[in-house]
């Protein structure tokens, strides 16, 4: 613990809660992520050890390329959140990560609505970013824009890997995960066997968000949120869905039949080739759905207006330099490091 200097809650997740730090040794801001282990005797929590096993695969990125004398990351390395550090803090494990300044829910929830070549380059960035996830062979099975994280530069990193796995072929996993409106229909249906599309199902729910402003599937419930999906979709069919009567609640609910609507009349005031994308994801059947990778060649980022340059990106306007005064206030910090202690 001696490597960082803590200080107050920045914000707080369903397990655990991320305070503002510093590192000693170099100075630099960070965030560090506590989480309480309520039963010690029991060891950590096996969410937990996942959450450290994705973030370090992702972390440990080799090398692969050389221009000159600089090494170049693989592609989309840059856009996931780096684990820096794990150690513990009594009865806590503490995650130390690079700290960020926001998250793309809080640009599309602003006042000022984002410009197409700026959502493109989003969309860019997140893809590159799980295209990399999923060459990891790890599953996010969270998605969605709060966890699309921003730093200072305006640079997009995935984040929250609480129910993150790696993917073991025909293992059993809970259906319970992902945030509801940006859940795949096959775990809305049950599902304990699935697989990568889950990811991508939230990605193209994301997509469609970054233009609409608003959430395509804002189910109140998860019979409510299967209710919207197939009411855009339609009723999905032995074509469409050849697998989706063996889903262990697939029997259970039943809607009227009906042909869905057309997400390019949904999508009509976003760029060319935006629905035709953002369709290429909400398929019903996970294996059709079109690969992270796959996408980066799309004629959506293509057609104009292209993406922006990195230098028209900007953070959030909620950022975190209010508290730069506090690193220079020790008795601040001593008191900040008693409250991260006993919280």
């Amino acid at each position: 613990m001696e490597q960082y200097k803590f200080h107050n809650r920045i914000g707080e997740g369903a397990h655990g809660v991320v305070y503002l730090g510093q590192a000693v040794r170099t100075g630099e801001r960070v965030a560090l992520k506590k989480i309480p282990i309520k039963k010690l005797n029991a060891g950590l929590p096996k969410e937990l050890i996942r959450e450290i096993q994705a973030m370090r695969q992702t972390t440990r990125a080799p090398e692969i390329e050389f221009q000159g004398d600089h090494a170049k990351e693989e592609r989309g390395a840059q856009h996931v959140l780096k684990l820096r550090d794990v150690f513990a803090a009594g009865s806590a494990v503490v995650l130390a990560t690079d700290l960020m300044e926001g998250d793309l829910g809080d640009i599309i929830r602003s006042a000022d609505r984002m410009r197409p070549e700026i959502a493109k380059t989003y969309a860019r960035q997140m893809l590159e970013g799980v295209a990399y996830i999923h060459s990891k062979n790890i599953l996010h099975r969270d998605l969605k824009p709060s966890n699309m994280l921003i730093d200072k530069n305006g640079q997009l990193k995935i984040g929250d890997f609480g129910q993150a796995r790696i993917y073991e072929n025909e293992s059993s996993m809970s259906h319970k995960v992902a945030t509801r409106w940006y859940r795949a229909p096959e775990l809305l249906y049950g599902a304990h066997r699935y697989d990568f599309g889950v990811d991508l199902w939230a990605v193209g729910c994301i997509i469609g968000e970054l233009f609409l402003f608003s959430a395509l599937f804002p189910g109140q419930s998860d019979i409510e949120q299967l209710y919207l999906v197939v009411q855009t979709l339609g009723t999905p069919t032995d074509e469409t869905w050849p697998g989706r009567k063996s889903l262990p609640d697939y029997a259970k609910i039943v809607f009227h039949e009906t042909k869905g609507k057309d997400l390019g009349e949904i999508l009509a005031l976003a760029p060319d080739f935006t629905a035709d994308l953002v369709k290429s994801f909400l398929v019903y059947d996970s294996s059709q759905r079109l690969t992270a990778a796959q996408s980066l060649s799309h004629d959506f980022f293509k057609a104009s207006p292209l993406p922006a340059r990195r230098e028209e990106l900007s953070p959030p306007k909620q950022d975190l330099r209010k508290f730069e005064d506090y690193f220079s206030n020790e008795s601040s910090l001593s008191n900040s490091l008693s409250d991260f202690m006993n919280s």
